[in-house]
């Protein structure tokens, strides 16, 4: 899979309606049959910065996003809501889900 985490840094007088800004972009990009998964958070440190994770199941997947009407339009609507250029993390894993964190199991 395709994993990719990306922090955005949004300018302070947006950052409150950046779940609805990236709204249209976040549930078409969900709805593409290669999504595995596409995750906003908030920082708790810094209220301007989200943090976005998402998984596409192959690199096909990944490159039928990228070519996107979807994503060309978030290209061209997003760059105005944000104060640098996001920051990525983009690598290939084995695997298409999340797995449990052994160090932290919880017994009954």
């Amino acid at each position: 899979m395709i994993f990719i985490a990306a922090r955005f840094r949004i300018k302070p007088e947006y950052a409150e309606d950046w779940p609805v800004i990236s709204g249209p972009f976040t549930e078409a990009t969900r709805a593409e049959p290669g999504n595995l998964w596409f995750d906003w958070a908030r920082s708790l440190d810094d209220p301007n910065e989200y943090f976005l994770l998402e998984a596409f199941a192959d690199d096909d997947a990944g490159a039928a996003h990228v070519t996107s009407a979807h994503f060309k339009q978030a290209q061209a609507d997003l760059p105005r809501h944000l104060a640098e250029t996001p920051r990525i993390v983009n690598t290939n894993i084995p695997g298409q889900k999340w797995s449990e964190l052994g160090e932290l199991a919880v017994t009954d």
